[in-house]
């Protein structure tokens, strides 16, 4: 395939074999499983996602890709979707399904944010994001990576860094350097908001402002006394609360405003 990048799309093309087969192994598909690429791009990880599968689905909005995708890839064991991934209902291709991809870095964060909301029908994800981006979905607290990114993903997800990809591995090169994560959604979640809405309003408000105490962050929600209530230090920084804090105080919020 023959085609020029665009930037709006964020296309960066991964063209190393050993990185592809690298990534491919770490996915380890078996023929029966329900998969979906997101980007697909050049076919650079369709390829040898398609020698191993039944059936593939693979997601993409650039339709010059879409053409030279459905003349490539045989029908009717590739399916083509040309849709935004933004807004592909995920829940759709049914349950227990397996995500891949080489995110475009632009729309990674949203990306992510969107394929929680389809966790329920996910089996476990292998995305390949700027390694910056990696480095704060799997941050600790109290580190300085760690954020709403951070507490959001590690509230429905397990994760792991699997590698670390170079530069020079895409086509044409990013100026930063690129990371795999395995992410695997929680069966049953170690800890669960009552309204996921005001999990994400607090945690929101507190990283809004997050070199402010909590009690000046989140004042509007949450008043003194109901942090030591809470048993929380109202005087820690957003950063130093685990997931299960922010949990126990979206709680507080979503049943003061019931």
């Amino acid at each position: 395939m023959r085609h020029r990048p665009r930037k709006r799309f964020g296309q960066n093309f991964l063209v190393d074999d050993t990185v592809i087969a690298a990534i491919v192994d770490a996915i380890n598909p078996q023929r029966g499983d329900r998969m979906v690429e997101i980007g697909p791009g050049l076919g650079a990880l369709t390829r040898p996602l398609f020698d191993r599968l039944d059936h593939l689905h693979v997601v993409e909005i650039d339709r010059d890709l879409v053409r030279d995708l459905r003349a490539n890839f045989p029908r009717p064991r590739v399916t083509v979707h040309e849709h935004d991934a933004l807004s592909f209902d995920f829940a759709t291709l049914g349950s227990e399904l397996r995500v891949a991809g080489n995110l475009p870095y632009n729309i990674s964060t949203a990306l992510l944010f969107h394929l929680a909301h389809s966790a329920a029908s996910i089996r476990d994800i292998h995305v390949m994001l700027q390694r910056e981006v990696v480095e704060r979905m799997v941050a600790r607290p109290s580190s300085s990576d760690y954020g709403r990114l951070s507490v959001m993903i590690q509230y429905r997800f397990q994760l792991e860094t699997l590698m670390t990809i170079p530069a020079t591995a895409f086509r044409p090169a990013p100026k930063v350097e690129s990371a795999v994560v395995r992410m695997v959604p929680f069966r049953e979640l170690p800890h669960v908001a009552r309204d996921e809405a005001w999990l994400g309003r607090i945690v929101t408000a507190a990283f809004s402002q997050r070199r402010k105490t909590l009690r000046n962050a989140l004042s509007r929600y949450i008043g003194a006394d109901d942090f030591r209530q809470l048993g929380v230090d109202a005087n820690l920084r957003p950063q130093d609360l685990a997931v299960a804090e922010f949990v126990r105080l979206a709680d507080f919020a979503a049943n003061a405003d019931a």
